[in-house]
């Protein structure tokens, strides 16, 4: 069975964060390890409280991990403070010369608006995101990481081009759920001749649900960790994703997904 670590922090509900992280890459046949980077009091509505784990204990869990097990994937989502994502960049440091790939859901906010990772962060963040195999955020944290305005779909581009061209990350997944109106998302990837733009179609449920950014790009590490090339693996995430909400939705209520 192939291994993947969800580096993220604890969501109690289950519907988002580390807990669900494990739940998607079960249900794709992939063993899931943890490492949790903040407990969080919430009920699925609002983030009460955000209490980070303290950085030496983060990084003391990396090295253990990583010295004992090697990982076919990493995903790495809410990580709190400035000392928690350094620490998460000094503990990737365990992992192999070949480094399996790591995706990077950069939490900023929850949907209600409580901050996830404090502004100071914000720097050492984007140092993470070099090399990364790919990088998923909003519209909103594209905006904040690249200075650009990705509500249109001309900023969306150009937020994606930054992504890859100026903080090195290998593609980046810009998604498009927040816009008004359609809510395709733009997949970026560097390629010999330079970046390649792809826009994926995606038509708007009524309803939405808790951690459907978290679902997605774990499904995709999930999928990267058995081997599935970049777009392949991003297009059935996106499915599986889309699945799930259908789901959720057919049994009455959109709160959280139904995830298999």
């Amino acid at each position: 069975m192939r291994f993947a670590v969800s580096i993220a922090g604890s969501d109690p509900t289950g519907g988002a964060g580390l807990q669900a992280d494990l739940q998607v890459f079960r249900s794709h046949g992939v063993h899931g390890g943890g490492v949790p980077t903040a407990l969080t009091v919430q009920d699925g509505r609002k983030v009460r409280q955000v209490l980070p784990v303290f950085p030496s204990v983060v990084l003391a869990q990396l090295r253990g991990l990583f010295e004992a097990m090697r990982p076919d994937a990493v995903k790495i989502g809410m990580l709190a403070t400035d000392d928690v994502v350094r620490s998460v960049a000094l503990g990737l440091g365990s992992l192999p010369a070949d480094r399996p790939p790591i995706v990077i859901d950069p939490v900023l906010a929850a949907s209600d608006g409580t901050p996830l990772l404090e502004r100071r962060a914000y720097g050492a963040l984007q140092d993470l995101l070099h090399g990364a195999a790919l990088v998923t955020p909003n519209l909103a944290e594209a905006e904040a990481l690249t200075g650009h305005a990705s509500t249109t779909r001309e900023g969306a581009e150009r937020a994606a081009r930054a992504l890859v061209e100026d903080f090195r990350a290998e593609a980046a997944l810009v998604k498009g759920g927040h816009r008004d109106g359609d809510a395709d998302d733009l997949l970026a990837w560097r390629e010999a001749g330079g970046v390649v733009l792809r826009w994926l179609p995606g038509a708007r449920l009524p309803e939405g649900a808790h951690g459907t950014g978290c679902a997605l790009s774990a499904a995709i590490t999930a999928r990267l960790a058995t081997g599935e090339a970049l777009l392949p693996a991003v297009e059935g995430a996106r499915a599986f994703v889309r699945a799930a909400l259908e789901r959720a939705v057919l049994r009455g209520g959109a709160r959280f997904l139904g995830i298999p």
